[in-house]
């Protein structure tokens, strides 16, 4: 992590869960966090939240006796275009610019598409956030990067296993979020295709996690308690594997991560 101490990472959805835990490891590591989330206000409390968390899981800390980096907190609703841009202004003119990019913010929801119920803002709001908003931070970090000569710079995709496999009959109403993460790997890729035709080095990774224990669930139409009953991960879990996808050589991209619990079995 030393070449990235110092420098500047966008994380999206940055208030709870993963986001949160991404987060905290990157600013324990020396890395200078700008945390967007529609509650910028909660993001210091989920941060340390998080730190906490995970030390009490016996998490050993990442950044070891290097000095940590900032954290700023910036309002952002990624289904806004013009609060995503007015926030990597933002990143421009008031830090050294953006060189880590971690698209995190997502929503899942069950809804039939054939229910008789209008749907529509629900699937909406997926699309918006977890393919549009996440295609718009990419874009915004990218342009960005360019305009700064930035040639090592990375871009992390947060998607899911439910981008590599079909709705399953035991998660019934949730066609749309898989869609929408089946298009998060095919922008992976895209991307990846977009970069080395231009000949960039800026690499681009998508982690795809299994079941983690995050408030992600809270409003869909699940016990929530019977859900964590099954086995599942942890937020700082997934944060490892992110580190691990910034940290190897500059040489050696690693294009996709899927981590899962023990035992899951989907």
């Amino acid at each position: 992590m030393e070449r990235w101490r110092g420098r500047v990472a966008v994380v999206t959805g940055a208030s709870a869960g993963i986001g949160a835990a991404i987060a905290y490891q990157l600013q324990d590591a020396g890395v200078n966090v700008v945390g967007l989330a529609r509650r910028s206000d909660k993001i210091p409390e989920a941060v340390e939240t998080a730190r906490k968390d995970a030390k009490s899981r016996s998490k050993v800390q990442i950044g070891g006796d290097c000095k940590p980096g900032q954290l700023h907190c910036i309002k952002c609703d990624v289904t806004k275009e013009e609060d995503i841009i007015a926030a990597f202004k933002w990143v421009k003119e008031n830090t050294n610019g953006v060189d880590i990019l971690i698209n995190n913010a997502g929503v899942i929801g069950m809804t039939p598409l054939s229910d008789s119920k209008k749907n529509t803002d629900e699937w909406k709001s997926m699309l918006d956030i977890n393919v549009l908003g996440l295609s718009i931070c990419t874009r915004e970090a990218i342009q960005q990067m360019k305009a700064r000569g930035v040639d090592d710079g990375h871009i992390i995709h947060i998607g899911s296993v439910a981008g590599h496999w079909m709705p399953m009959y035991s998660w019934p109403g949730t066609a749309i979020y898989f869609a929408t993460k089946h298009a998060v790997r095919v922008l992976t890729e895209g991307l990846r295709k977009e970069l080395v035709a231009a000949k960039s080095r800026i690499r681009v990774t998508e982690v795809s996690p299994g079941l983690v224990k995050t408030d992600i669930f809270n409003g869909c139409n699940k016990d929530v308690e019977e859900i964590f009953k099954i086995p599942h991960m942890f937020p700082e879990e997934v944060a490892d594997a992110v580190l691990y996808a910034i940290q190897v050589p500059a040489h050696v991209q690693i294009h996709e991560i899927i981590i899962k619990p023990v035992a899951q079995d989907f």
